[in-house]
């Protein structure tokens, strides 16, 4: 049986996710849908990271962000560092995440929201923009080609989730909120990272807001992780996914669509099925990107 400290932690972790996710639905805002869709019960939830978009959207903007002065180069190193391995390796340990939201947090704090989000517009045009998967955005434009609604839903700050989301022609975006008072973030969050299960209750929360019948919705990930959300909804797919998450996908008869080339692919599974291996490989791409950065 778990000790008390244990299921106390792992209580904690579950009502943070939960508000994570309630908050996120409270913020998220339409961005372009100002008449009525036409399918107002259906709609797609797109996951970012190597799902919409090839990579990592927060390391691009924490990439900017450093390159405009705002942390350090061990900053840096321990942010990439965590992402990398996470993604890699598929490591969750609940310690290593906290961390990383703690760093992430301790960098903005100070700043203004105003702030991040101008950064963010350059940023999208420098780092993000090329990188969005054709497929998927296709993806997503026949959903709203078909006069339904579409919502990125990411672990990013709401504010470039948001961005992203205004950039593409969707409807909204679901992310995480970090607090802030006047327009000045405070370092801290409203409930955790949207990420998991917190995915889930934003998608939840936000269905019975705008009034969708989550068996006709549509929702698509890379990653194992967002298979809460994705059991969701009536019609789940999996893009670029992970070994865990293309396992699951065909024993239930989900779609499946791979954009990454047929090597790429294949040197993706075969790392993601050893987290020694991967944290090999996460340690080569840190060393990688602070070289890149430096030049």
């Amino acid at each position: 049986m778990p000790a008390p400290s244990d299921r106390h932690r792992r209580h904690n972790l579950q009502q943070r996710s939960r508000l994570a996710g309630e908050a996120a639905a409270a913020a998220a805002e339409v961005e372009t849908a100002l008449t009525t869709p036409s399918d107002p019960s259906a709609a797609a939830f797109f996951d970012v990271d190597n799902t919409v978009m090839q990579g990592a959207s927060i390391f691009y903007l924490a990439r900017g962000m450093y390159r405009r002065k705002f942390f350090n180069t061990r900053d840096l190193l321990g942010a990439i560092w965590k992402q990398t391995y996470f993604r890699v390796a598929g490591v969750e340990d609940p310690e290593h995440v906290a961390d990383a939201r703690n760093s992430a947090l301790a960098i903005i704090a100070g700043h203004t929201v105003a702030e991040l989000e101008e950064i963010g517009e350059e940023i999208f045009d420098e780092a993000m923009a090329h990188r969005i998967w054709p497929g998927t955005r296709a993806l997503a434009q026949m959903h709203l080609d078909q006069g339904q609604r579409v919502w990125l839903v990411t672990a990013a700050p709401i504010e470039i989730a948001s961005l992203i989301a205004r950039r593409l022609g969707l409807t909204g975006a679901l992310g995480t909120v970090a607090e802030s008072i006047d327009g000045v973030y405070t370092g801290q969050l409203v409930g955790d990272l949207l990420h998991g299960p917190a995915k889930a209750v934003a998608v939840r929360a936000l269905a019975e807001r705008e009034g969708l019948d989550l068996a006709r919705c549509s929702a698509y990930s890379d990653s194992a992780n967002d298979l809460p959300m994705l059991s969701l909804v009536g019609d789940p797919c999996a893009i670029n996914p992970d070994p865990t998450l293309r396992d699951h996908a065909r024993a239930n008869g989900w779609r499946i669509r791979d954009y990454r080339t047929g090597r790429k692919a294949a040197r993706v599974g075969l790392i993601a099925g050893s987290a020694a291996a991967g944290a090999a490989v996460a340690t080569s791409l840190v060393r990688r990107q602070v070289r890149r950065l430096s030049h």
